[in-house]
């Protein structure tokens, strides 16, 4: 059985206990000739033992899924024959991914020796053997802890609190998931980055003008180990990123303002839900209209003036990546004006300010911070987009600020980095976790400039 599947049994299991501690709680509360009193609603006495059910089995469910691979694979590992097996964990890695092809049905036994054959053999039975038991035992766990929760319902026990206790450390474990998850990416990428750092220098990296990661054939090209420098890389990010946002925040904020405090209802309820419609396209869709369409005319259009421009430039990129992403800003900061009180525009407009004074000197004031929030929310889009600079702007990585040129951005370089197989220990894959903290530290610094302009600006209103 499938952890899916079992999952949603448990679920089921607990529903079931939900429904048999209800029924016996208000059993218990009206015995044969009186009234017994209960503590708590009897929808409590039945979360409980919903709870009862349902907290053992996922505990047994989650530990079993998290280390049932790793055993497997030690247990397969250590049955093969001692000629087979080599020292060096890359050697045991290549050996599991070539059983597990073969277990899986993508490599044919045929084309592999007997050992590895009869190990992928063994592997496909010890999966199937460690489903039937982890089903059973989830299904055994999860039926036992309901039946005890159910003997224990009695009248005296003041179920809610008990309910509200465990759900008040189930959502304290779910936010301490969420920030260790946070801290983990963070020291993973840190602790790659500190590697990538013991081959290249930090003068190398973050003031090196050269970007070109794969290591050289010849002599006579750019640096015996490749060149790792990030500046055209971070160059070319804020170059597509300025380009979009001054499509972006315009058009957005100048529609949003329209749509908000000029538009009539009808005028508004065919605009906004097709400016919408743009953030629902597929990015790779953006990426044909920017190859195919726009850079071609861009070139050409630039051909007719004398102008020399690439057939992929960043203001194709930018262009296309800012007609993406005026939703976000569009959308927020409708939202955001719609949420100042309508008390201030009375007001503003009963002192005899005229509509557009009492955007600019009332409404956009109040609304400045929410927009601002917009306008990070887009700026973050536009820095963490792939798809688009790759068909439209290409992967050179040049340091210019000419829009009409060929550049790269970050995120760009990072996917191709870690696109097929590659040697984990080499400058050349670390080298994307370097560029991952840089972007992180990056994005941190605008996410406090913002906030520090937003505190500056902010407006309070009674």
């Amino acid at each position: 059985m499938q952890a899916s599947t079992l999952l949603l049994l448990t679920l089921v299991l607990a529903l079931v206990a939900y429904g048999f501690g209800y029924v016996r709680s208000r059993a218990l509360a009206m015995p044969l000739g009186g009234i017994r009193h209960l503590k708590s609603l009897p929808f409590y006495y039945g979360a409980r033992a919903a709870l009862w059910c349902v907290i053992p089995g996922l505990l047994v469910l989650g530990l079993w899924a998290a280390f049932q691979d790793k055993v497997i694979q030690t247990l397969v590992i250590g049955s093969l024959p001692p000629e087979v097996l080599q020292s060096g964990q890359g050697h045991a890695s290549l050996l599991l991914s070539k059983i597990s092809n073969v277990a899986s049905g993508a490599l044919p036994p045929g084309f592999v020796e007997a050992p590895i054959a009869e190990a992928a053999e063994r592997l496909k039975a010890l999966r199937q053997q460690s489903q039937m038991l982890m089903s059973a035992l989830v299904i055994s766990v999860s039926v036992l802890a309901g039946f005890l929760g159910w003997l224990r319902i009695q009248p005296r026990i003041n179920a809610r609190a008990q309910v509200e206790s465990i759900l008040k450390w189930l959502f304290f474990a779910c936010a301490a998931l969420a920030i260790l998850t946070t801290m983990g990416i963070i020291f993973s990428v840190a602790f790659e980055t500190f590697r990538f750092f013991e081959k290249i220098s930090f003068v190398e990296f973050f003031f090196g003008t050269n970007w070109s990661p794969q290591t050289a054939l010849r002599a006579d090209q750019v640096a015996a180990e490749g060149a790792f420098g990030m500046i055209p890389l971070f160059t070319g990010t804020l170059l597509i990123s300025a380009i979009a946002m001054l499509v972006a925040v315009p058009v957005g904020l100048l529609s949003a303002i329209y749509l908000s405090e000029y538009a009539n209802k009808h005028v508004r309820s065919i605009v906004k839900p097709l400016l919408e419609l743009l953030a629902g396209i597929p990015t790779v869709v953006y990426g044909f209209f920017a190859a195919l369409t726009v850079a071609p005319f861009i070139s050409d259009f630039a051909a007719s003036f004398g102008i020399d421009a690439s057939s992929q430039s960043a203001l194709a990129a930018g262009g296309v990546m800012g007609i993406m992403i005026i939703p976000f800003v569009s959308s927020l900061s409708d939202d955001v004006i719609n949420a100042v009180p309508q008390t201030l525009r009375d007001g503003s407009l009963a002192l005899g300010a005229t509509q557009s004074e009492t955007m600019k000197k009332v409404i956009f004031p109040a609304a400045l911070p929410g927009i601002m929030g917009g306008v990070l929310l887009a700026v973050s889009r536009a820095i963490g987009e792939t798809m688009i600079v790759v068909m439209a702007a290409g992967l050179a990585a040049n340091l210019t600020a000419n829009p009409l040129e060929t550049v790269t951005t970050v995120t760009v370089q990072i996917v191709t980095l870690l696109t097929g197989d590659q040697e984990f220990d080499s400058a050349k894959t670390l080298a994307a976790f370097a560029l991952g903290a840089m972007l992180f530290l990056a994005t941190l610094l605008l996410n406090v400039i913002a906030l520090k302009i937003v505190r500056k600006y902010r407006e309070q209103y009674d």
